[in-house]
């Protein structure tokens, strides 16, 4: 995620701002744009208004009225303003979730904010790959539930458009819990979204693309029983043969369909991480006595078409410094994977079906975000 600037002052702000700490004008992000804005209360326009400042201390931009979410009007649960022209009273990304826990329940309340902070972040990657949910083309819909006394726990998953998150995975001890007992490296909020949002993909670029074929060629045959590939793998104890031969992950070599979700969710942990970096100017010399290399981290959107090799180029030395900053202050790996040839074959067919798509004639490309 890249950090902005407040359009006002031109303060350092994040993607989680509700204000700025420099010129205190309240800030929201704005999906029409892709861009942190600060905004003054417009009473004259309407109740309940704001209207976008200008940069560096200007005038309102003309037209440009917002209102805030409901969420977080209500529950201080969301930074996303909508247009004063939108039909709905919530965001862009809030409105894609149908059923919530509980919130008079305080526990719920905060893991419920959680789990949205972490599908705005998934909207917002979503959005600049061109694949945010549009008139005619909408995205999938959330489920959070909590395990309730005597029914069957809340599996996580997607079927038919539909994501369900138990929303217990916002307890950090019962994540690391299930993430110790399924012998996983990684588990985190985003990772579980990503993860089910590349089922839902999975429908719309491959299956309803025209691209099956394409697919089983890289990743096997999905139309093997499911539910039996998944009781194998849970029967070996996650382990199946030399799954990092191909694979991303262990939980990727369970089932086809495991597989591209696990690839996709790491093709957008790539996107994010590098867009973070290239946000700050970083660069990365990997430390080596006789071919020390330096490497400037671009951003993957600031090309209409990213070149993947160029992407892996600048990944591998950027997560050995990641890893290491972890390790200095006595952290687990932040990035525990290492990519095989077989697993960079799958994420550049990911990278290739989304880029493909998103340069396709008549294609809903996202706007580029505002700069300042």
């Amino acid at each position: 995620m890249r950090v902005f600037n407040c359009d006002h002052c031109g303060h350092l702000v994040f993607f989680d701002s509700v204000q700025c700490l420099h010129c205190g004008n309240a800030l929201a992000f704005v999906p029409d744009q892709l861009t942190m804005a600060a905004l003054a209360p417009a009473p004259q326009d309407g109740p309940g208004l704001w209207r976008r400042m200008g940069e560096r201390g200007g005038t309102a931009y003309s037209g440009r009225l917002y209102r805030m979410c409901h969420n977080h009007t209500h529950y201080q649960a969301c930074n996303f303003a909508v247009p004063a022209n939108d039909f709905s009273d919530l965001c862009a990304s809030c409105r894609q979730t149908r059923v919530l826990p509980y919130l008079s329940d305080v526990a719920n309340l905060g893991r419920w904010k959680q789990i949205e902070a972490a599908k705005r972040q998934l909207f917002y990657t979503l959005a600049r790959l061109g694949l945010e949910p549009l008139p005619g083309r909408p995205g999938p819909v959330f489920e959070f539930l909590a395990d309730m006394p005597g029914a069957p726990s809340v599996l996580t998953g997607h079927s038919s458009g539909t994501i369900t998150l138990n929303i217990a995975e916002a307890d950090d001890d019962e994540r690391a819990r299930r993430r110790i007992a399924l012998g996983e490296p990684y588990r985190t909020l985003i990772g579980h979204l990503r993860h089910e949002s590349g089922h839902f993909y999975w429908d719309q670029l491959v299956r309803d693309g025209g691209r099956t074929e394409a697919f089983r060629q890289v990743f096997g045959d999905e139309r093997q029983d499911y539910a039996a590939a998944l009781d194998a793998h849970y029967a070996l104890g996650g382990h199946l043969g030399d799954w990092a031969a191909s694979h991303v992950s262990a939980y990727a070599a369970a089932h086809p369909w495991e597989d591209w979700a696990e690839t996709w969710a790491h093709y957008l942990h790539m996107l994010d991480l590098l867009e973070t970096a290239a946000s700050y100017q970083a660069s990365v010399t990997v430390p080596d006595p006789h071919a020390a290399t330096r490497h400037q981290v671009t951003d993957p959107f600031a090309t209409d078409r990213p070149d993947f090799q160029d992407m892996v180029r600048q990944w591998v030395p950027l997560t050995l410094l990641l890893n290491s900053l972890n390790r200095s202050l006595g952290q687990h790996d932040a990035y525990p994977f290492a990519l095989s040839s077989g697993a960079m074959v799958k994420l550049r067919f990911v990278h290739d079906l989304v880029q493909g798509q998103a340069a396709a004639p008549g294609s809903a490309r996202a706007m580029s975000p505002e700069t300042h």
